[in-house]
């Protein structure tokens, strides 16, 4: 959930501290008994992720979308209209160019018919869902309707966040549970793709290429889902293999290196890395490298200053080759 929230963020170029992020969720969960202060993006962001995990079965309203959309925006005072539909007079546009000459790459329907148009979407979305009058396959729904309310644009900003929070609602809907699969975090890697499809599905009526991206996308968000659970099973099992068998130099390394996640530390841990995160002398980060491979913590690859030191997340004895990171 720290990482959607912090992908969603990120998308729309706003950047978020991770523990902030992850302490609000912690507090959310009633995880937290630290009472410490809490930048107001951070905790919004949070709120927002779980109320769409607590409240996934409950039905679309502009309330929630209210509720919603001040979460986003908390702590903003450069949005005029927070918690309601945008109101200005002048085209929600979306460009790019020269201020004299800009490429107009989307325009929305304009403000004063807000209130119907988000009405039309919230009974489609009603009638579409399990249990509906017109029933759609939830992967359909949720594409759609991520299409749906983004070219509407209801609101000044935040617009794609909650899109995209409605998108997970509809596959939660349909799998009768909280997804949590990695939307956000897929999209978020291929960036451009996401909004290339996006104008395209805008300029025309046929939206068959959108949802096949889409689709394309929940799965690839599934399958990083389930890599990622992988991950934290292995880490876990690391930690109870070593548990106490580390200086503190040492498990500051480990936990840095855990922190790049399944990807793995880029390009593997140098010596000079080591020195960078530990400041210590190279003499004690080579006796600290070389208990780390002698406890059988680590991989050794290349020689000299080619030397590299990879995470082994499974004995190697556990499955066939060695599994690391």
């Amino acid at each position: 959930m720290t990482d959607e929230a912090m992908k969603t963020s990120q998308i729309e170029g706003e950047l978020l501290n991770r523990d902030s992020v992850q302490s609000s969720l912690r507090r959310e969960f009633g995880l937290e008994t630290e009472q410490r202060r809490i930048p107001p993006a951070e905790r919004g962001i949070a709120e927002m992720m779980m109320a769409l995990y607590r409240g996934f079965a409950d039905p679309l309203t502009e309330e929630i979308l209210s509720d919603w959309h001040r979460m986003v925006l908390s702590g903003r005072n450069d949005v005029e209209v927070v918690g309601r539909y945008r109101e200005h007079e002048d085209a929600m546009q979306v460009v790019s160019g020269p201020l004299h000459k800009p490429n107009v790459h989307f325009e929305a329907p304009p403000s004063h018919i807000m209130s119907q148009e988000m009405g039309r979407f919230l009974d489609w979305f009603a009638a579409t869902g399990p249990g509906g009058k017109a029933p759609l396959p939830g992967l359909t729904r949720s594409g759609l309707a991520h299409l749906y309310f983004v070219s509407i644009h209801p609101f000044e900003d935040g617009n794609g966040r909650i899109g995209r929070a409605i998108s997970e609602k509809a596959l939660s809907q349909a799998i009768g549970q909280p997804s949590l699969i990695a939307l956000s975090q897929t999209i978020q890697r291929k960036r451009s793709a996401y909004y290339d499809a996006l104008e395209a599905a805008n300029k025309a009526n046929e939206v068959t290429d959108w949802l096949a991206y889409f689709a394309q996308t929940v799965l690839d968000a599934q399958s990083q889902s389930l890599t990622l659970i992988d991950f934290l099973l292995e880490k876990t099992r690391f930690h109870d293999r070593f548990r106490g068998r580390f200086n503190p130099r040492q498990e500051k390394v480990v936990t840095r290196m855990f922190r790049e996640g399944p990807s793995g530390f880029t390009g593997g841990l140098s010596a000079a890395n080591y020195i960078t995160i530990t400041d210590t002398s190279r003499a004690t980060a080579t006796r600290d490298l070389q208990e780390l491979v002698a406890l059988g913590a680590m991989g050794q690859t290349g020689t000299l200053r080619s030397t590299r030191y990879h995470l082994i997340l499974e004995p190697a004895d556990r499955r066939e080759g060695q599994v690391s990171r």
